[in-house]
């Protein structure tokens, strides 16, 4: 059984709920207080073990690249300056084994996924999508390569949501149950209408796939969108080759949306030693002003 060291992230989407902020900006590049959003998916990977890393762009990621390449003035810079711990941070992002490669036209996530099929070549990798940020005390894709290591399965990343929210993502219908958290499945469907889903169980951003998946995203039909779903060829790959969903531990923010943005910026910010006690301070007056204009009203 091959060992999982390869990471596929795609980044080619066009950043539509963002808009206008996205129009030039890589939506990946936007930061979550002072880091780019992919860059804790990076630091995910490499905490779990994975040694080479291939961003699927898009037109207009340059600027994806260039975070994580060399900037020499900038470090020349810091150096003169003696402001080590800004050149750390510098340096964190650039001694890393990344690829790149363009998805010429945005057919979909299926469509993204294959354009890694060279790089990947025969092995096991985890595909690992930048709305989905997860904290946890083990790294969540981890917690995936471990499944993977015990069961031989593809493995899928899964956590429950609200029933409200289930047409918003691919949804596992579990058929038996391996464990507590590990679940033999018996269909996928992408984002399902509301009422109709057959579970809360939602793909939640982490996959751990076969290399035979390429085989099944080479002659997916287009599906939901218009576009080239990867939960399709996953579905179809569930049929011949046993697709285990896992819930993983750990706490998910989704950052593909405004609000969920907002909540995670926040989040961390009251998380962080060197702005916490200021931005609680701050959101406290904040508060205390909106209670005061609505009372006035």
């Amino acid at each position: 059984m091959y060992r999982v060291k390869k990471a596929v992230i795609p980044a080619a989407g066009l950043g539509t709920r963002f808009l206008p902020a996205t129009k030039a900006m890589p939506k990946e590049m936007l930061p979550i207080v002072d880091k780019p959003t992919i860059q804790y998916i990076i630091e995910e990977a490499i905490e779990s073990g994975i040694e080479d890393i291939i961003i699927i762009t898009g037109k207009g990621k340059r600027a994806i690249e260039d975070h994580f390449d060399s900037v020499p003035e900038l470090e020349a810079n810091l150096i003169a300056k003696n402001k080590s711990d800004l050149l750390h941070l510098v340096e964190e992002t650039t001694n890393i084994n990344i690829h790149f490669i363009r998805q010429s036209k945005p057919k979909g996530l299926g469509d993204a996924i294959l354009q890694a099929k060279a790089f990947i070549g025969n092995e096991p990798f985890v595909v690992m999508l930048g709305d989905d940020i997860v904290q946890a005390e083990i790294p969540c894709t981890r917690q995936l390569i471990e499944q993977y290591e015990r069961t031989n399965c593809s493995i899928i990343g899964v956590q429950q949501v609200r029933n409200q929210d289930t047409q918003r993502y691919g949804i596992v219908d579990p058929s038996n149950s391996i464990s507590e958290d590990l679940h033999k499945v018996k269909s996928f469907v992408e984002k399902p209408a509301l009422g109709t889903a057959p579970s809360n169980l939602a793909i939640l951003g982490r996959y751990l796939l076969k290399p035979d998946i390429f085989t099944y995203l080479e002659t997916q039909i287009v599906g939901s969108g218009g576009e080239v779903q990867l939960t399709d060829a996953i579905s179809r790959l569930n049929e011949f080759d046993e697709v285990l969903a896992y819930e993983f531990r750990g706490r998910r923010y989704d950052v593909g949306e405004k609000l969920g943005f907002i909540q995670t910026t926040l989040e961390f910010a009251l998380k962080r030693d060197d702005l916490g006690d200021d931005v609680a301070r701050m959101m406290k007056e904040l508060l205390a002003e909106r209670a005061s204009r609505t009372s006035s009203v």
